[in-house]
């Protein structure tokens, strides 16, 4: 979609210096950037190869206010957030008209907002909602009474189990399992057999969350699983019953989440993170790469970056590497 940077510097909130009628119709890397694309800078250090590249517009922040008649520039106070900003409007296509493809099942029961793509070969259960504007890929498979709200994106092959919920402008990656039953079981004692414990809560899943491609988040088992506004959730992450999310919440790929456990606000969750069932992680905490957190611990500190098994301040975590090492150095062998 092209937009001349008057229209783009009024939605984004950034002020134009140069001329405001030049036309953008992408983003790019400075590398990759072309006659029609905006770039961005976020160092000064990089405003000369900016500068020289054949990019249409830069975005910087106010360090670039002294260049003039140049390239134009938007200059904000955030430029890669203004950028990202930048990038969704310009791959947005204005009136598109989108279609329900012959061979998706639509029951006569669903509700459809306006303007709402159905790919595909995708089936949809009896009294679905969806909401304005929302697309949904090829091959999905959506339970009965699921609601997804407007603005939504659901790639192909993902899997809504009824029960489930989404909020407005929600995206989906392909291949995600949403609203499974729960791994949750009691076991006989008489037999050592075990038998599974009900799994008929339900999935909330909160306005403008990101839910990566292949990953799976459960059904509560009596109650709800929730997540909050805004939380990011990467590639191939698992969600158990019962766990409640906070707003704007990071999870990188491959983690893990336990049963009842409890994520707070603003938490960042790195890579292969291991949290087991009733853990609560409070808001603010900084769990780095696999780290691991024992069943019902409690993980206190905003801003702390916890890491190792079982998860510590990082500096205790350092300390007791440095100790080990020495120890080793020690009492090793020596040489002869």
């Amino acid at each position: 979609m092209k937009r001349n940077l008057q229209e783009l510097a009024a939605d984004l909130g950034c002020e134009v210096q140069g001329n405001a009628s030049v036309v953008v119709s992408s983003v790019s890397s400075i590398k990759s950037a072309t006659s029609s694309s905006l770039v961005f800078i976020e160092d000064a250090k990089h405003l000369d190869a900016a500068l020289a590249s054949p990019a249409a517009a830069l975005i910087a922040g106010r360090f670039a206010s002294h260049v003039k008649g140049q390239k134009p520039l938007l200059i904000s106070t955030q430029p890669r957030l203004t950028f990202a900003r930048a990038a969704r409007l310009l791959r947005a296509s204005a009136g598109e008209q989108r279609r329900i493809h012959a061979s998706a099942l639509v029951p006569a029961s669903v509700r459809l907002g306006s303007n709402v793509a159905i790919g595909p070969q995708s089936v949809l259960g009896e009294g679905v909602d969806i909401g304005d504007e929302t697309v949904i890929g090829e091959g999905c498979a959506i339970g009965d009474g699921v609601r997804i709200g407007s603005h939504c994106r659901i790639d192909a092959h993902v899997t809504i189990y009824s029960g489930t919920k989404a909020g407005d402008r929600v995206v989906v990656q392909a291949g995600a399992v949403l609203g499974s039953e729960g791994f949750g079981y009691v076991r006989d004692e008489q037999t050592g057999h075990y038998e599974q414990f009900p799994q008929v809560g339900s999935l909330v899943i909160e306005d403008d969350v990101e839910i990566g491609a292949n990953s799976t988040i459960d059904r509560g088992a009596l109650d709800e699983t929730r997540i909050r506004r805004g939380t990011k959730i990467d590639n191939l992450v698992h969600v158990g019953h019962n766990v409640e999310i906070g707003e704007d919440v990071v999870i990188a790929a491959q983690t893990g989440i336990s049963g009842s456990a409890v994520v707070e606000n603003n938490v960042i969750i790195g890579g292969q993170v291991g949290i087991a069932d009733h853990v609560r992680i409070e808001e603010g905490a900084i769990l780095g790469a696999q780290s691991g957190i024992p069943s019902k611990k409690v993980i206190r500190g905003k801003g702390v970056v916890f890491w190792g098994t079982p998860a510590r301040p990082i500096r205790d975590y350092l300390k007791e590497l440095a100790f080990l090492s020495r120890s080793v150095r020690k009492d090793g062998p020596t040489d002869n």
